[in-house]
């Protein structure tokens, strides 16, 4: 069994976002590569280079998907697999967690304020008034000194939710 290469969640969600083909996807292609996957397709991709033709990528991307039997149909799964991956990676991180936390937030507006990422977005708001002021009103009970626990925490609820629910895909 290959290694898995966790950005593929990434590109699983763009791909079923249809969000614009860049070097990021040839990175990952070589990536993939490096572990043994192979495809013409997969090659091809490797070797992008700007300008980027949208059309011709989009079409190129669809093919190596479909070549290694990577499945981006449901939007939503896809999106909440990237989460998973999002959160995983940087839970330990606590550098990051701004950062994380805005992409889970665009999430958020992005799935119609889906309520399972809303605590995320409640946070982000926290965490971006705390960094200017002393006093927040998005989440009752953080500051300056727990802010980041609480995230942390979060983090964690939504790993063990997401694991008790075997969703967790092959990448």
């Amino acid at each position: 069994m290959k290694e898995p290469v966790l950005s593929t969640y990434r590109i699983l969600k763009e791909k079923a976002c249809n969000a614009d083909i860049n070097e990021s996807w040839a990175e990952w292609a070589i990536e993939m590569m490096q572990v043994g996957y192979e495809a013409i397709s997969l090659y091809q991709l490797a070797g992008i280079s700007k300008p980027f033709n949208q059309f011709e990528l989009q079409d190129l991307t669809k093919e190596v998907l479909e070549d290694l039997k990577l499945d981006y149909s449901d939007k939503r799964k896809t999106t909440k697999n990237y989460v998973y991956y999002l959160i995983n990676s940087n839970i330990n991180k606590p550098d990051n967690y701004f950062g994380i936390l805005k992409e889970l937030t665009e999430i958020y507006y992005e799935l119609d304020m889906d309520r399972e990422f809303q605590n995320f977005s409640l946070l982000y708001w926290a965490k971006d008034d705390l960094i200017y002021e002393n006093y927040q009103h998005y989440w009752e009970g953080a500051n300056r000194s727990n802010i980041d626990k609480i995230i942390k925490e979060q983090f964690e609820i939504y790993i063990t939710e997401f694991d008790n629910k075997k969703q967790k895909p092959n990448v």
